[in-house]
């Protein structure tokens, strides 16, 4: 076990690639760290197959009638949240991993190493929300979208209303991004024709929204999030949530006895209406 969790954490340290880089193999699968779940596929809108994992809360947890669904950043697969599943069980949560396509054993898809993201990405969101959604009709159901995947949260809470959004690593301005990894690491990334769309996005999320926001974050900076809490309207719930840490350095930062275990507790005083 304590070499699983080292693999593990060095795929924290190693952080998403800003430019996608998927992998096929799973490092292991839920029930190895002890959680019960079962594998599912999830057809798109588009009739992709993504393959996911619904993972139970802890037995000897209160049940929290909460569904998150982990849509993750751009590097590796579904198997690198198992840890995040595993505190979110922990604290009474049901949550769904699933693989975008062409990452993990989802369907195959063409991806540009060099792209920053695939506007596809928001419909295998979309499905494995409405499939939670199903699997658990009496449940809250959200997003937690990790630095890709707040992006592509974003975009689906501003169409799809779940009844939250929780973000880490918000990417708020994406020509950002890509002049930072230019200037920073002479890495060329490129956008998607639809990213013009995209600072208009923010401003249509309705349901309540958490960012959490590393404050030595230099990929997606504080400011980034700051912007979205500060525009709210007053009929639209935002809170800032900052961390000491850098890009997605939040879950390890807030490790109590177990990885994670500040990190879901903050949320859950956000959901029950509360200051994380």
């Amino acid at each position: 076990m304590v070499r699983i969790l080292f693999f593990y954490l060095a795929l924290l340290v190693a952080g998403p690639a800003f430019a996608i880089k998927p992998v096929a193999k799973w490092w292991a699968k839920p029930d190895t760290v002890g959680l019960k779940y079962r594998q599912m596929e999830i057809t798109t809108a588009d009739k992709v197959k993504l393959v996911a994992w619904l993972i139970e809360p802890d037995a000897a947890a209160v049940d929290q009638h909460t569904t998150v669904v982990v849509a993750g950043a751009d590097s590796y697969n579904m198997s690198s949240n198992i840890y995040t599943a595993r505190a979110l069980a922990s604290a009474g949560y049901r949550s769904l991993l699933f693989d975008y396509r062409g990452f993990g054993h989802s369907q195959a898809f063409a991806i540009d190493q060099q792209r920053l993201y695939y506007e596809e990405f928001s419909l295998d969101l979309r499905a494995a929300l409405a499939e939670a959604r199903q699997l658990a009709p009496r449940d809250r159901v959200g997003i937690l979208g990790l630095s890709m995947g707040a992006l592509v949260g974003s975009e689906v809470a501003a169409r799809a209303l779940p009844d939250f959004l929780i973000t880490e690593g918000y990417p708020g301005d994406l020509p950002g991004v890509v002049a930072y990894q230019k200037a920073a690491r002479n890495k060329t990334v490129t956008l998607p024709a639809e990213a013009t769309a995209y600072p208009r996005v923010a401003a249509r999320v309705r349901c309540p929204w958490l960012l959490i926001a590393g404050t030595q974050d230099k990929n997606t900076p504080l400011a980034d999030s700051s912007a979205v809490v500060q525009a709210a309207r007053r009929n639209q719930r935002r809170q800032l949530m900052t961390v000491d840490c850098g890009h997605l350095g939040a879950q390890e930062k807030l490790t109590e006895k177990f990885f994670a275990e500040g990190y879901v507790r903050a949320i859950g005083r956000f959901l029950a209406g509360g200051k994380a």
